[in-house]
């Protein structure tokens, strides 16, 4: 399936939990914390900016944001919360499509690198970010670590969290290096709904390559927004990138 088809009207409709998950203050509040700060009041630009779950929190911090987004879905929910002129985004592919401008600070969260799903694409999207980025500037990734540790030989899945009424496991191809993320969600009937994600997963070393073939140097890394130590347990982190400066 594609990834505008995946991102259509109905999940779109249903992407925004305000106040909890994702959306919880907890988790945005750190996130624009150390995108500001980032950003060191430059321009910004959010590749796949959704719904403005960061995008708009940070505008409203005072940065300047553009966004591009493939789905038109996913654009017309952020229009409902601020028009074009507030944040204006361009409908188009991350890899490739172009904005308008010079940024201070790219930044692609949640782990959306991953929707592309091939390394060349994702090389792309490094390049992409570089193109639209003033000399010192940098590109922020949030990804999560593979959990392979977790599944032994003979094994094709792994369940990364259960709470009442969800379920959620990644199916993986090692060969291919993609996985499909299955989210099973359930109430007291016989019935429960599902809806599937496939990415490509990256090591940090891997990505570490992709930003230095870009012309970046990795800046810092983290295991979260707050600047928790990244270790060999983290799960995810935030990645920081930066273009040389002029000389």
């Amino acid at each position: 399936m594609r990834q505008d088809e995946i991102w259509d009207a109905e999940t779109a409709r249903d992407y925004d939990t305000p106040g909890t998950g994702m959306f919880a203050p907890e988790v945005i509040g750190p996130t624009v914390d150390r995108l500001a700060e980032l950003a060191a009041g430059g321009r910004a630009l959010e590749f796949a900016i959704g719904t403005g779950r960061v995008a708009v929190p940070l505008a409203e911090r005072g940065v300047p944001v553009a966004g591009i987004e493939l789905s038109e879905p996913m654009v017309a929910r952020l229009r409902d919360k601020v028009d074009e002129s507030g944040i204006p985004v361009v409908v188009g592919d991350m890899a490739t499509a172009t904005a308008p401008g010079e940024y201070s600070l790219v930044y692609l969260v949640f782990n959306t690198i991953a929707n592309l799903l091939t390394q060349a694409e994702q090389v792309a999207c490094f390049r992409n970010a570089a193109r639209h980025l003033a000399p010192g500037g940098r590109f922020v990734i949030e990804l999560w670590v593979p959990e392979l540790r977790k599944l032994p030989p003979g094994q094709q899945a792994t369940v990364w969290q259960v709470e009442p009424g969800y379920v959620g496991l990644d199916t993986y191809d090692p060969l291919a290096q993609l996985i499909v993320s299955h989210h099973f969600r359930f109430d007291d009937s016989r019935q429960a709904t599902l809806f599937r994600t496939p990415h490509r997963y990256v090591w940090p070393a891997e990505l570490d390559l992709m930003g230095q073939l870009a012309g970046f140097e990795l800046e810092s890394r983290h295991a979260d927004w707050t600047g928790g130590e990244f270790t060999a347990e983290s799960r995810s982190h935030v990645s920081v990138y930066r273009l040389p400066p002029v000389a």
